[in-house]
């Protein structure tokens, strides 16, 4: 015969108590440990690590190429689409340009540009146009590269044994052509 001990609330509440503190500490154990691994897992030699750039890719040499005044197609064709139109201020574009390096933390550039009408007026953001004014020099050279004097190809020479180009159409009088010179031979006409 089995005998039941009645549970009484004091060991009930006891017990809850020490279930509500052991979920907390595995709850706080498990978040420290995670965080460790990611901090871990973020700091590991010999890892690579790719770089991670989003957005309008800027640089300083597009942005001197822009001048006030200058229409919304002309800044279009230089820098490109926004990343941001916003639709109650049409007169203002937002570029926005990130860029990761191997895990590093993550380098943000701005750059706003505002219209009155059609054109261009001014420019707020990271990047500031330089005084650079005129054509600048370009990096290309030309180089003259002298003709080469090439051998035939052997299909070249294999098309050239049946060449008709100097072969007459019906109806004309082959003629003779003089090997040194190329001009035709003078031959008397014979009656018939």
């Amino acid at each position: 015969m089995k005998v039941y001990h009645p549970v009484s609330f004091q060991d009930f509440k006891h017990s809850w108590q020490l279930m509500k503190n052991s979920l907390l500490f595995i709850t706080f154990s498990t978040c420290l440990f995670l965080n460790g691994c990611t901090f871990i897992l973020d700091h590991l030699p010999g890892i690579y690590r790719i770089d991670i750039k989003q957005g309008n890719i800027i640089d300083q040499e597009m942005i001197n190429e822009l001048r006030p005044n200058m229409t919304k197609r002309q800044v279009l064709y230089i820098l490109g689409s926004p990343m941001l139109t916003d639709t109650f201020h049409k007169q203002r574009w937002d570029y926005v340009y990130s860029l990761r390096e191997k895990g590093e933390p993550t380098d943000q550039k701005t750059m706003t540009l505002y219209f009155e009408g059609e054109n261009l007026s001014r420019i707020e953001g990271d990047f500031k146009p330089t005084n650079t004014s005129g054509i600048k020099p370009s990096k290309d050279r030309t180089i003259d590269v002298p003709p080469r004097k090439l051998d035939k190809t052997i299909w070249e020479m294999i098309t050239g044994l049946f060449d008709f180009d100097d072969v007459p159409t019906s109806g004309e009088r082959p003629q003779n052509k003089d090997t040194s010179t190329g001009e035709p031979l003078k031959t008397p006409d014979i009656p018939n």
